[in-house]
């Protein structure tokens, strides 16, 4: 499976921290996907000039889902291959159908197995999803850092398994991340609301995190830099 770890004070007072580590961070992406595969998506990440063609004209990432809408910034200067990975998906529908399957509260809210589209509760292989293939790690940037609505890439605790797989941090994760072996790719940066919800919702069990009533992603849609309004000539 892939995913982060479980906040340090509420690991002390269960002592199952290792338990949701391995269920929740260490999915592992690259598994069969769910339902009839989209067309045209990729078959490998993206080089790094194709990365730099596919980010040329897009910046963000809005999401509609089942609670409400939230955008992400796409952080392509840090991780430019999971961003335009991210984008080369989010373009084919990958992740339409998806749903938040690993909700943990007051740590991060996962996504992006497409065992998700078909099959929406606590299943034998939930997390295991992926594009079918994995790609290096980008090692996050001294001062760029797990707060509040960073989104990172979900892996195996390797430097060679990311995929298709993502999380939101709910709180500031610095402190469990001491490894930084999750590429930082963007931030909420509208619809944080959103995202409070989904972080909330009821789980079938606090260590799978399984949310009671899925939450599904309906569509992403990917937008440029806003250009500047034309300024209007003033009246001599």
């Amino acid at each position: 499976m892939i995913g982060p770890l479980r906040p340090q004070g509420h690991a002390a007072r269960t002592g199952l921290a290792g338990l949701v580590l391995v269920l929740v961070l260490a999915a592992c992406e690259g598994g069969p996907l769910g339902g009839p595969p989209p067309t045209e998506c990729p078959t490998a990440a993206p080089t790094a000039t194709e990365a730099a063609a596919i980010l040329e004209d897009v910046t963000t990432a809005t999401f509609d889902t089942s609670l409400g809408v939230f955008t992400i910034t796409l952080n392509a200067a840090a991780a430019p291959i999971a961003s335009a990975n991210f984008v080369a998906l989010a373009r084919c529908d990958f992740y339409d159908g998806v749903t938040f399957h690993r909700v943990l509260a007051g740590f991060v809210a996962q996504a992006g197995d497409p065992n998700t589209r078909d099959n929406q509760g606590d299943f034998e292989g939930l997390g295991t999803g992926g594009p079918g293939y994995t790609f290096t790690v980008e090692i996050p940037p001294e001062g760029l850092n797990y707060d509040p609505y960073t989104v990172a890439m979900g892996n195996r605790n390797t430097l060679d398994s990311n995929g298709s797989q993502f999380f939101i941090c709910l709180t500031d994760l610095d402190a469990s991340f001491t490894d930084r072996i999750y590429t930082i790719f963007g931030l909420v940066t509208d619809g944080r609301e959103v995202v409070d919800a989904i972080g909330q919702v009821e789980v079938i069990s606090p260590i799978t995190g399984v949310p009671v009533d899925p939450v599904v992603i309906r569509n992403i849609e990917l937008s440029g830099p806003v250009e500047p309004a034309e300024s209007t000539p003033s009246a001599s």
